[in-house]
């Protein structure tokens, strides 16, 4: 009897922990997501670990008494020691490394500068430079590589002459066409938007007066800035580092297009060679350096940040900020923002614009102009017999694939950063909610070609219940979720934050169930951040080369892999009309999600 009386009291107590669960709708979607984040996330960076440890069918051309998949360190020894590590790894290491450190610092500089001028002078045209200076984040980042070589590209290794030596006959060396200095620029040029977005945000929360008491002290401006703002902005600049470096190490359109004419290879572009090539376990390998790369900068970062605690500026009644008296320097200030944001903006896209209506590559006199590659109809002596952009039926199945992916992974995306938001902050403090916001984050260490190779590999054949995705649309869909989830969770978890809990605490006590409560008072109240979880995973589906470029096939071909077709078979006129189409639609977007958010724009940066 008291053995059964025992059971009976512990079978209660389990049935009370379920009906008591069945109320924590919260932990249950936590240990949902934790589940399928952690297969979709962490059981990758494992498969990319065994394949590269195991031989692949390819490796049995070079050993041939190699079993395939069975335990070796050949191609970590290919790869780091062999006859050819200096090409496969030790030039695109070394190469990669250059781009990285060289885009950082252009970025930085830039970025920095804007953000100090912008946000603590008294520039003129401040609304209208707030909201132009950040469009290069919008913006593919080759689009820039696209202008380049129209400007700068020589007869020597293109077959064609840029507009520099056809209207100046000045023929640009090799170096400044193609290779490591135009992507430096090119990049540089495009990432400095996240420097000036995080450094202008930390420079709007520094109080004047405690700059204004520097000075009063003695200090010199320079000693201002060093002793005062720098460490006040330094997270911001540790984040902007991180940010910056990360992802110019990690990308790969414009290294491909500036980079491979000449053979300059970096990490990404070995990597795209190797899986080309059937050597996966080589670029798998490879992936992972990449994956080691981003690990140790967020590392580095943290420590950076970690080691000092002085940053937070209190912002009472008594804060102010006062801009900074340019003086005589305000109008050529004014005019160099002006010129900069030509260079990186304007210009590039008129010369594309130019482009797509010249005949004759090299040839801009007025007579060469035509609209053939728009709307003209199929002739072999033009263009390989390509119809015009309007008539391509190839290019408007990649506008609808684009559309398609950038929809269906924004509305995915949106919806699971709410959820993400809801299970982690109902959760917060607690093992679950840590692992969970761990977990979703972790996509964003991963580089979008090593995310690419790692999906590549892990969903080529069945996984469990889960079919071979190769090949398939969903498996696009997927792999932009997954990476985008850092930023829509993010979305996701600020919006719920704003929100009390104890209203949904009274609707629960009212016996509503959950998911008219979601939908009742969650969601409307989350609508801000759910539609920018929404509209920032679009614009980046749509621009996004690096993560997809291993996964397309000719039936899921979205607009920036026909781009890249395009542009190696050297026809530039309609890739870079493709180009065109792709930033209107991005445009498209950035205008409808100002209807929703006014004058907050796309990213968040409000004109002061």
């Amino acid at each position: 009897m008291p053995v059964e009386s025992g059971a009976r009291t512990r079978l209660g107590s389990l049935r009370f922990q379920l009906t008591k669960l069945g109320y924590r709708t919260d932990i249950i979607l936590g240990l949902v997501f934790l589940v399928i984040f952690g297969i979709l996330v962490l059981a990758p960076l494992l498969q990319i670990v065994v394949t590269s440890l195991t031989y692949q069918r390819n490796d049995l051309r070079v050993v041939r008494d190699a079993t395939v998949g069975s335990f070796t360190f050949y191609h970590y020894l290919r790869v780091f020691t062999g006859r050819l590590s200096r090409a496969l790894f030790f030039k695109p290491f070394v190469n990669s490394l250059l781009v990285g450190t060289g885009v950082t610092v252009v970025a930085m500089v830039f970025g920095s500068l804007l953000a100090w001028v912008l946000v603590r002078t008294n520039i003129p045209f401040k609304r209208f430079f707030h909201a132009v200076v950040v469009i290069p984040y919008m913006m593919p980042s080759w689009v820039l590589a696209l202008a380049w070589l129209i400007i700068f590209k020589n007869d020597r290794i293109a077959g064609n002459k840029g507009m520099l030596t056809v209207l100046f006959g000045i023929t640009p060396p090799d170096w400044f066409s193609y290779g490591l200095f135009p992507i430096i620029i090119c990049l540089g040029l495009h990432y400095y938007a996240y420097s000036y977005l995080l450094i202008s945000g930390a420079l709007q929360t520094i109080d004047s007066e405690l700059e204004e008491a520097g000075a009063i002290a003695g200090l010199k401006k320079t000693s201002v800035l060093r002793k005062i703002t720098f460490p006040i902005v330094l997270p911001a600049l540790g984040s902007s580092f991180v940010l910056t470096f990360t992802r110019s190490m990690g990308t790969f359109g414009t290294p491909a297009l500036l980079g491979l004419p000449v053979r300059f290879f970096t990490i990404p572009t070995q990597i795209y060679a190797a899986i080309n090539a059937r050597n996966t376990g080589d670029g798998f390998v490879l992936a992972l350096v990449l994956v080691a790369l981003a690990g140790v900068s967020i590392y580095l970062n943290s420590r950076i940040v970690g080691i000092r605690r002085s940053f937070v500026t209190m912002r009472g009644k008594g804060f102010r900020t006062r801009a900074n008296q340019l003086g005589v320097w305000k109008v050529p200030l004014t005019l160099l923002i002006l010129l900069f944001l030509a260079a990186a903006i304007f210009l590039p896209v008129l010369l594309l614009v130019w482009d797509t209506f010249m005949l004759l590559p090299g040839d801009y006199s007025l007579g060469n102009l035509t609209t053939h590659f728009w709307v003209g109809k199929s002739d072999f002596n033009i263009s390989s017999g390509q119809e015009g952009i309007f008539r391509n039926p190839g290019i408007w199945g990649g506008v609808w694939n684009s559309i398609r992916l950038g929809v269906l992974a924004a509305v995915i995306n949106a919806f699971l950063g709410l959820f993400i938001g809801y299970a982690v902050v109902r959760n917060r403090g607690s093992k679950l909610s840590k692992g969970l916001e761990a977990v979703s984050f972790a996509p964003y260490v991963f580089p979008s070609i090593a995310f690419g190779a790692i999906y590549l590999g892990m969903f080529a054949r069945s996984l469990g219940p889960i079919p071979a995705l190769y090949g398939t649309f969903a498996l696009l869909v997927l792999i932009v979720v997954v990476k985008n989830m850092p930023f829509s969770s993010r979305s996701g978890i600020s919006a719920m934050l704003q929100i009390d809990k104890s209203l949904e605490e009274s609707a629960r006590i009212q016996g509503i169930p959950w998911f008219k409560r979601f939908r009742k008072i969650i969601f409307p109240l989350a609508t801000s951040g759910f539609f920018s979880g929404m509209i920032l995973t679009f614009i980046t589906a749509m621009r996004e080369l690096s993560l997809i470029i291993l996964l397309v096939t000719p039936s899921t071909r979205v607009l920036t892999t026909v781009i890249f077709a395009y542009m190696d078979q050297d026809q530039t006129q309609h890739a870079n009309g493709v180009t065109l189409i792709l930033l209107l639609i991005i445009v498209f977007a950035n205008f409808m999600v100002r209807r929703f958010f006014g004058q907050k724009g796309l990213l968040g940066v409000k004109a002061s």
